[in-house]
């Protein structure tokens, strides 16, 4: 019997950094994203940190794309050269983008144009954003390392990707508006008022769940959600985008709270920025709710 070779596959929007990538052999899709008319790869064209002054400056709303099918191909055809005897690719959430439905499409053209190859292809939904299901991805690889086999390592991703919940709060509503998320007025009285949209993203769909007024009780605020959805002990992640050290302070009062320090500072990327902007704070946790 042959013995398994297995390789992890997942996305820039995954917010996973090239290089981390990198050192624990994940093979990483990258996103293509249009700034000012220009096409561009997301950790290949430029870093987080310089797309947040791109968005700043931006003339022209940038705008993301899904991975083609035909990429996705590639990527499997290249992996199938090196021996794998299975890919498992953790995408985007399916609700969010179309890559999930594009690697289906690719795995069946895939097999129709290989039908000998025995390399088994294992999609795995991330059903959100960033953190969500990266931290997953980034986990899970450590389990390979330790010799966890296919079973294994597919319910862990899917378990977390069913329960994970990616939080956060704006800091200024403009790109909130540019993206529609809100409309136009809501963000003008929102600033007027000094209200900051408390988010969440569940299985690809946000809500606003609470309109904080004044930055100093974003903190707190965030820290009762946390409390109150979060599976007990469970590890948590906090999120980052221009303002590192809002993040760090977030991050210090949550280990005071909860008693153990986070996962992780994850930085979001182009496809949280696009909608929220760079300066925000947030977090993902494991929810004590599957989210359907």
């Amino acid at each position: 019997m042959m013995k398994s070779k297995i390789k992890l596959m997942t996305d820039s929007v995954s917010d996973i950094s090239k290089e981390l990538a990198e050192s624990l052999g994940i093979r990483m899709l990258y996103i293509p994203i249009t700034i000012e008319g220009k096409p561009m790869r997301e950790e290949i064209d430029f870093t987080k940190e310089q797309f947040y002054e791109m968005i700043d400056n931006a003339k022209e709303y940038p705008s993301t794309a899904q991975i083609t099918p035909f990429e996705i191909q590639e990527a499997y055809e290249e992996v199938a050269a090196e021996g794998y005897t299975d890919l498992i690719y953790m995408t985007i959430g399916a609700g969010g983008s179309g890559t999930y439905a594009n690697a289906e499409m690719a795995r069946t053209q895939f097999f129709e144009e290989h039908p000998d190859c025995q390399m088994k292809i294992h999609l795995v939904d991330g059903r959100n954003y960033t953190a969500a299901y990266g931290y997953a991805v980034k986990e899970a690889a450590k389990k390979l390392a330790r010799g966890a086999d296919v079973p294994e390592l597919i319910d862990y991703m899917d378990d977390w990707a069913r329960h994970a919940g990616l939080y956060f709060v704006p800091m200024t509503l403009k790109y909130v508006k540019r993206s529609g998320r809100v409309s136009a007025a809501a963000a003008f009285a929102g600033e007027l008022l000094g209200l900051k949209p408390f988010c969440r993203i569940c299985n690809c769909t946000s809500s606003v769940i609470q309109k904080i007024r004044g930055e100093q009780n974003i903190i707190p605020k965030m820290i009762e959600v946390v409390k109150a959805d979060m599976q007990p002990h469970t590890p948590y992640i906090v999120m980052q985008g221009s303002n590192p050290k809002r993040a760090q302070e977030f991050g210090a009062a949550l280990t005071k709270a909860l008693g153990y320090p986070p996962a992780g500072y994850w930085n979001i990327g182009a496809a949280i920025c696009c909608n929220a902007g760079p300066n925000v704070v947030g977090f993902v946790i494991k929810r004590q709710e599957e989210t359907v």
